[in-house]
């Protein structure tokens, strides 16, 4: 799972990729991609620690992925974008300083986005046309149709200010078009990085589209406060009357935006959490583990985390029947604890 951090040049991206990795970005690299793994939080695992005496303890992670800041004439944008295009989601941080323009800087990067995959479109549009002049099988003719109609609907879409998503086509389409990776199909996130002096975040939410996630955070007094000692930090937030912000959480935003969720497996050798698309079934989590374990599925074993550390132990939970057989077509929920059975 790879996120992606966007942002014209001075938006504080990879401040924010500091806070949230803990890694310093090489100014040697300014001009590449920077990466680091980012812990996803599991409050319940010192309880089932507490529980298993396990001798690891696995936090599941996701990538996050800084980028060079985009260039506000939107000069070499497509390309720097175009580096994004393996990332599963993307995190767009907009300023909110003095003298910023955030609604301007939100629909130029609309633009941005629009340009660089209408690029993609308009290529494949033109080879796939070359292509069908040529003398092909009649099923090789039809699925090349398939496909320039299908890029039609995405090149319609994207120069109406609309995208497509994948959810408005079909899953031939959308086999046909996996393959491009367009920026404007994948889950957005957007973090407003505020003033250091700032305590109303609620008033930024109007930067935000009602599907599009949204995280105020000032940045820069983050980083500050994690160099402090505890009582400095302390005496520090009550002295400005301030709040520091809770990364934990943020995270857990993220990957909620970005279309995943994490599933359970528990006992003395390990406790460990998973990754999993949201809404995904017991054989999706079992492919997540193994291949082979989804290939062989017989059933799982589902335990809720809660019950569990409420009862104190495996036994104390299967004598109450709170242990459910579920088939593969099980849809995974937040907490449950999985015991897979496979040939």
């Amino acid at each position: 799972m790879k996120i992606g951090l966007v942002g014209y040049k001075g938006s504080g991206k990879s401040m924010l990729f500091q806070w949230l990795t803990g890694q310093k970005p090489d100014p040697a690299m300014a001009h590449s991609l920077q990466s680091a793994t980012v812990l996803i939080p599991e409050p319940r695992f010192q309880a089932l620690s507490e529980i298993y005496k396990p001798k690891k303890i696995t936090y599941a992670g996701i990538e996050i992925v800084d980028t060079p800041g985009l260039s506000r004439d939107q000069n070499g944008n497509a390309t720097r974008l175009g580096q994004l295009r393996e990332t599963d989601a993307l995190i767009w941080v907009v300023p909110v300083f003095e003298g910023s323009e955030p609604f301007k800087e939100i629909a130029a990067f609309n633009d941005d986005v629009v340009i660089a995959d209408l690029e993609i479109v308009l290529n494949r549009m033109e080879k796939v046309q070359e292509q069908n002049k040529r003398p092909v099988p009649k099923n090789e003719h039809e699925r090349l149709e398939i496909e320039y109609e299908t890029l039609k609907l995405l090149q319609e879409g994207l120069e109406s200010g609309k995208p497509i998503k994948d959810d408005q086509l079909t899953q031939e389409q959308q086999r046909l078009t996996r393959g491009f990776r367009l920026l404007s199909s994948k889950p957005r996130m957007l973090m407003i990085n505020t003033a250091d002096d700032e305590t109303d975040l609620n008033q930024y939410k109007k930067y935000a589209e009602s599907d599009v996630p949204l995280v105020a955070v000032s940045v820069r007094l983050e980083l500050e406060l994690e160099s402090m000692s505890a009582t400095d930090k302390d005496a520090f937030l009550d002295e400005m009357q301030l709040s520091a912000t809770d990364k934990n959480l943020v995270i857990k935003t993220i990957l909620d935006a970005s279309g995943q969720m994490t599933f359970m497996t528990a006992g003395e050798k390990e406790v460990r959490t998973w990754l999993i698309p949201k809404n995904g079934t017991a054989l999706d989590a079992a492919a997540a583990i193994h291949s082979d374990m989804a290939k062989g599925f017989i059933r799982a074993e589902v335990t809720k985390a809660d019950d569990l550390i409420r009862l104190g132990s495996e036994r104390a939970v299967k004598a109450e029947n709170l242990v459910r057989r579920e088939p593969k077509d099980y849809i995974v929920n937040d907490g449950d604890i999985f015991l897979f059975h496979f040939s």
